[in-house]
């Protein structure tokens, strides 16, 4: 009985560890994983992607499981203002993403000017599947002042 006790434990200590490090769901993580890959020439159509893995670098790293989109053939990623990973990545930074089995290393930079578009595009891909969180955006004038968007690239 005792053995039983200390391996459930065990498990629950592990399973406690697994979710920390590993992103799950809305819960940050600290592991991306994948395998380090060089960055295509050109990003391959990326409107069947509806998740991906975006670590923002820190003391410790934040790893998120995010939607993006491909906008004039960049990758872009949207946050709201009080998201953790949108206060540590601030107005850009090194960041990495995950793909499939595929790690890249880009820099995120924050779009000031032009970003309604890539918001409209970012919520027309994902109204379809997800109404009831799109739906829940905020207009444009306020996200203005509410979300950032990121374009994601080489430099």
């Amino acid at each position: 009985m005792k053995v039983m006790k200390i391996t459930a434990l065990i498990l629950l200590a592990g399973l406690i560890l697994l979710a920390w490090i590993a992103p799950l769901g809305p819960m940050p993580g600290i592991f991306i994983g994948g395998t380090s890959s060089d960055l295509p020439e050109s990003w391959d159509n990326t409107s069947d992607i509806h998740e991906i893995k975006l670590e923002v670098q820190g003391m410790l790293p934040r790893v998120v499981i995010i939607w993006v989109v491909q906008v004039d053939g960049d990758l872009h990623v949207v946050g709201s203002n009080t998201s953790g990973w949108v206060q540590m990545l601030d107005q850009g930074g090194s960041v990495r993403i995950r793909m499939g089995d595929k790690t890249y290393s880009l820099v995120a930079n924050r779009v000031k000017t032009g970003w309604e578009p890539i918001l409209e595009a970012y919520m027309n891909k994902y109204r379809a599947d997800y109404p009831e969180i799109i739906e829940g955006f905020p207009a444009l004038e306020e996200a203005a002042l509410t979300t950032s968007v990121y374009r994601l690239s080489s430099s």
